[in-house]
């Protein structure tokens, strides 16, 4: 192989005096290669470059393969690890490595058999980090030869440079970005301590000399997973140049040279890049491969909790029993399910915040609750004894039917009307006063059309109207007359109270001796 450096080092040390076995033991190389450089001119290594440049051939028989692929990309500028990746991907495992296939290519570009026309676009170096310490995202944009308009979401481990990625094919929302990121802390295995975003309209509202404005999912996003963001400034990009790289290499590399027709179908093939390629060979910038450095960069990341973005998912989910009373016990505390769940089992998923409730067979969410922040504590709601598993119409037939006086059905219709927003208590009084005991109908028709004549249509007055009329019955049980109606008048049996008055004059000699007073001790 010719090298240029080691050419000009061997010449080096000879201008300044060394020998050929002082050179050799200076640079460590073969003494062959030391006599071979030593002898030469300057235009004679040129020659002997040129003659040499080309002559490995390895590649020669992915010719066609290399040629096409360079036409369907209008012989643009290539990434050179693209294109070997490419091979790799059709062939498997290859004769020579990328500096090879560089070559052949340069040897195709020498005898015409390849043009390329792309200009070559340089990129910033950024600091490097510490493990853990930070994690950028982005989004980009990229159309197929199919013409399928592919969304990208990207992210890496600054340290690491372990990347993840995935693909839609529609605009981003806020929470898909938020499903995005959990998968992505899944992937790596841990949440870093910084996460570096752009002025992104759906995760950041406004910004004001550093006073962030975030979308409210997002804000509760961070909240609950008490993430610490850097948003970089407008026309900054070199903050998080490790990302803007990534979309790059990802439309470069991974995207330009394959076409896709589905989205499952790009998302198939680029999580095998991301294993074979992107964290799978060396990083240029850290001269160490992803895959292997993400094990020690985990150590530094925190775990993961559950985020009620999640809690549709079937992952984080745990099996609890209800009890008798159909309760079940979550960090010491109790809370109440529907009497139907009664000793069933059911799902729960627990966030820092809220406990969610999901029946076992159907994934339904039953209910959910704030968590309490104190042991020992039990929680129920007030629809939970209300028979929520019967519609609202059929408790209504139920009670209408209960009995067939027509003053019933009176009662019932004008009751429905005035407590139209709490029929389901009204229908459960009902039930509760009027269905599970013997009903003397001769004493319900009178506190029936007591209570129809004085407009008081509630259950519950009705059952207190039944209990009086039921307490008299054995003296005069069909006289309305036992139930006095008072006059609004009316001021009680005793004598009117003789109220004691006082002349305007006592009050302000009080006064005036309380401003003596005042004065005096002035």
């Amino acid at each position: 192989m010719i090298r240029e450096k080691m050419y000009e080092k061997v010449q080096a040390c000879k201008r300044q005096g060394y020998s050929r076995s002082e050179i050799t033991s200076e640079l460590g190389i073969d003494p062959r290669t030391v006599a071979k450089y030593y002898a030469m001119e300057e235009k004679d290594f040129k020659a002997y470059q040129k003659e040499h440049m080309f002559r490995d051939r390895v590649f020669e028989e992915y010719e066609k393969d290399i040629l096409k692929v360079y036409q369907m990309n209008e012989f643009a500028k290539l990434n050179m690890s693209a294109v070997y990746d490419y091979l790799e991907e059709k062939y498997g495992t290859l004769s020579g490595n990328e500096q090879t296939l560089r070559n052949y290519i340069a040897y195709l570009i020498h005898i015409d058999k390849l043009q390329l026309s792309e200009k070559i676009r340089l990129y910033t170096k950024v600091p490097e980090l510490p493990f853990g310490k930070q994690m950028q995202l982005d989004f980009g944009q990229y159309l197929c030869k199919s013409r399928l308009k592919l969304y990208i979401f990207t992210s890496l481990l600054s340290a690491s440079r372990y990347k993840y990625l995935i693909f839609q094919d529609h605009p981003f929302r806020t929470k898909e970005v938020i499903s995005h990121l959990l998968n992505s802390f899944d992937y790596f295995g841990g949440v870093p301590l910084q996460i570096v975003i752009d002025q992104d309209g759906l995760m950041v509202v406004s910004e004001n000399a550093g006073d962030i404005i975030y979308t409210n999912d997002f804000k509760y996003f961070i909240e609950e997973q008490e993430l610490k963001m850097y948003v970089c400034r407008a026309s900054d990009p070199e903050t998080k140049g490790k990302i803007e790289n990534l979309v790059k290499y990802v439309k470069c590399n991974f995207l330009s040279i394959r076409d896709f027709k589905s989205v499952d179908e790009a998302n198939e093939s680029g999580f095998q890049w991301l294993k074979r390629r992107a964290n799978g060979k060396i990083s240029q910038a850290t001269k160490k491969i992803p895959a292997l450095l993400i094990n020690e960069e985990r150590k530094h990341l925190r775990p993961l909790g559950n985020s009620i973005f999640r809690k549709d998912s079937h992952l984080g989910r745990e099996k609890r029993i209800a009890s008798e009373k159909a309760y079940i016990s979550v960090g010491a505390s109790n809370y109440q399910l529907p009497l139907n769940y009664q000793n069933k089992t059911v799902e729960i998923y627990v966030t820092k915040h809220k406990l969610f409730v999901f029946d076992l067979y159907t994934g339904k969410e039953i209910l959910s609750y704030e968590l309490s922040p104190l042991p020992g504590r039990m929680f129920s709601k007030r629809e939970h004894g209300r028979e929520m598993h019967k519609p609202a119409q059929e408790l209504k037939a139920l009670v209408s039917e209960m009995f067939e006086s027509e003053n019933w059905k009176s009662f019932t219709e004008r009751n429905f009307k005035t407590f139209s927003r709490y029929v389901r208590d009204q229908c459960l009084e009902a039930k509760k006063y009027f269905l599970k005991k013997d009903i003397n109908l001769d004493i319900l028709e009178q506190a029936l059309e007591y209570c129809l004549k004085n407009d008081t249509l509630s259950f519950s007055n009705l059952n207190d109207t039944y209990t009086y009329f039921e307490r008299i019955s054995q003296g005069s049980p069909n006289s309305l007359e036992q139930i006095p109606i008072l006059d609004s008048q009316y001021q009680g049996m005793h004598k009117s109270l003789e109220v004691a008055t006082r002349s305007l004059s006592v009050y302000k000699g009080l006064i005036g001796k309380t401003k003596e007073r005042l004065y005096e001790s002035l």
